[in-house]
């Protein structure tokens, strides 16, 4: 029974998507459920999966094509396996049927031009095929030996490192090392190369230049004393590993802080629609991530009703489904402030940029022991700049300065995060 492979439904934020990839070619076996293509959108890349045991009929849309809500993408031919071409069928059936092979060179599809293997990711596969390298030879260091984009670019560079030992090699032997000059210049050869941006790093370049052309950004500093914090954590860290099944970080902390702040200062988590001010009563808070694909800001829901060990366990989710790849829309859909943390890249100071509609966002930064003046004396403490960009159309100097030293006052007090004081 032949039936249409549709896109999925896409949100009313997605206006459409890209096809980056065809997991499966026609007249190949699928199984039910098995991704057979990948469509990347602003936000996530969806996956489309076979409806029931069978094959490929025909492919109507080629990898790159721009993809609508529910447009028809192939047709799919549900019960028996295709039967391959007379031309081609020892050969084929020598691949079903060997199990145990090793090794067995990569395909090019003529009509889609990509590798059909499918221990490439989407991107990985792509570059591939731009650079003409057979992914078979291609040591994946991704989960379950995936070849991913990095191992193709440290391939690509590993093979220009030995063609220009070898091109060296050569040279000075045919000129018995009589222009050392000209070998250097060989070994200092200067290349470039041109990569499409995707989706989502293009709609996050659009996002923050609409960001910084629409709102009257401003950024005010401060620091935090974080012995405190650190004291507590290595009090309790063990037995709050063994209670809850995960780590105290630094993130719970802040989040509560901020929590508790924006319910003292509720226009700091207010937006700006058209003309006017929308208050929420609840505190969504997103945490922004860095992943392979880019920027992306899941959102921890109602964390002003959250313990800390709750919200250390749904950050480490996001960040486990950001490194996979797994974040759904919902995921990324909404919050009422933003808290990034560019102190886990060694950062020391920034200016982070608002996440609209939202009308400001916390930065925090590397800890770094500086002398400090505590009642008249020096002493050496671990400090951490805090940030807080704001929109100056909604807050004033006085609101975005008074919250970010409540925060501080709440994480060099942390007692006053549980007692909610």
């Amino acid at each position: 029974m032949s039936t249409e492979i549709k896109a999925p439904t896409f949100p009313e934020s997605i206006a459409d998507g890209t096809l980056i990839a065809w997991n499966k070619q026609p007249n190949q076996p699928c199984q039910r459920d098995e991704v057979i293509a990948e469509i990347e959108t602003d936000k996530v890349v969806l996956e489309v999966v076979a409806p029931a045991d069978g094959f490929l009929q025909s492919i109507s849309k080629k990898e790159g094509a721009i993809i609508v809500s529910n447009e028809v993408l192939a047709i799919y031919e549900e019960g028996a396996i295709a039967e391959q071409p007379e031309a081609t069928a020892e050969k084929t059936t020598a691949k079903v049927t060997t199990p145990a092979a090793t090794s067995k060179p990569a395909e090019v599809d003529t009509v889609t031009n990509t590798i059909t293997t499918n221990s490439l990711s989407p991107a990985a596969r792509k570059m591939a095929v731009e650079q003409g390298i057979n992914p078979e030879t291609i040591q994946g260091t991704g989960k379950s030996g995936r070849v991913t984009k990095e191992d193709v670019v440290n391939h690509s560079k590993n093979l220009a490192s030995t063609t220009t030992e070898k091109t060296a090699i050569q040279n000075v032997d045919s000129s018995q090392q009589s222009n050392l000059q000209g070998l250097e210049s060989i070994a200092m050869g200067r290349h470039s190369k041109r990569v499409p941006m995707s989706r989502l790093r293009a709609t996050v370049a659009e996002r923050l230049v609409q960001a910084q052309n629409s709102a009257a950004m401003l950024t005010t500093f401060n620091e935090v004393n974080m012995q405190p914090i650190m004291k507590l954590r290595e009090k309790y860290k063990d037995a709050f590993a063994k209670q809850h099944d995960v780590k105290l970080g630094f993130m719970s902390f802040f989040i509560k802080a901020c929590s508790e702040a924006l319910k003292s200062h509720p226009e700091v988590n207010a937006s700006i629609e058209s003309n006017d001010i929308v208050y929420h009563d609840y505190q969504d808070i997103g945490v922004a991530v860095s992943s392979k694909r880019g920027l992306v800001v899941p959102v921890l829901r109602n964390t002003e009703t959250k313990s800390l060990a709750s919200i250390e366990k749904e950050v480490r989710q996001f960040s486990e489904k950001a490194r996979d790849g797994k974040l759904s829309i919902d995921d990324m859909t909404g919050g009422t402030f933003t808290v990034s943390n560019g102190g886990v890249f060694g950062s020391l100071l920034s200016t982070p940029i608002l996440n609209p509609p939202q009308s400001a966002i916390l930065g925090m930064h590397k800890i770094q022991e500086r002398v400090v003046v505590v009642d008249g004396k020096m002493e050496i403490l671990p400090m951490m700049y805090l940030a807080l960009s704001y929109d100056h159309r909604l807050l004033d100097g006085k609101e975005a300065v008074t919250f970010l030293v409540k925060i501080k006052d709440l994480l060099e007090d942390p007692t006053r995060i549980i007692l909610q004081v």
